[in-house]
């Protein structure tokens, strides 16, 4: 089984808007290694990440990080070792549109 390391995804989603940042492609195991995100605005927002199963509707357990702020023109990283197989989704939300997630890791296919 090849494993390729590789950005995953990146998204830039409108304001409040939840958005899908990357989903998992079929008969594909996924092990997320990092996310980050940008607020390149210069103004503090606030933001959302979440992981929903097999692309199930949005909801609260589905959040790994709910109404943290960023700074503007600021940066944080979360090094994660989430596991995640077909079909999973990696959500985000913010609250201005400002903002840019992009996550990291390994596809096993």
């Amino acid at each position: 089984m090849p494993t390729t390391l590789k950005i995953l995804g990146q998204s830039s989603p409108s304001a409040t808007t939840a958005t899908d940042a990357y989903t998992v492609p079929s008969s594909t195991q996924v092990a997320i290694s990092s996310i980050v995100v940008c607020n390149r605005g210069g103004s503090a927002g606030s933001y959302r990440i979440a992981v929903r199963p097999n692309g199930d509707a949005l909801a609260n357990s589905h959040y790994i990080v709910y109404g943290a702020t960023l700074n503007g023109n600021d940066t944080v990283a979360y090094t994660l070792g989430i596991s995640a197989d077909a079909a999973d989704v990696i959500t985000v939300y913010a609250s201005n549109a400002d903002f840019t997630f992009s996550v990291f890791g390994s596809e096993v296919t």
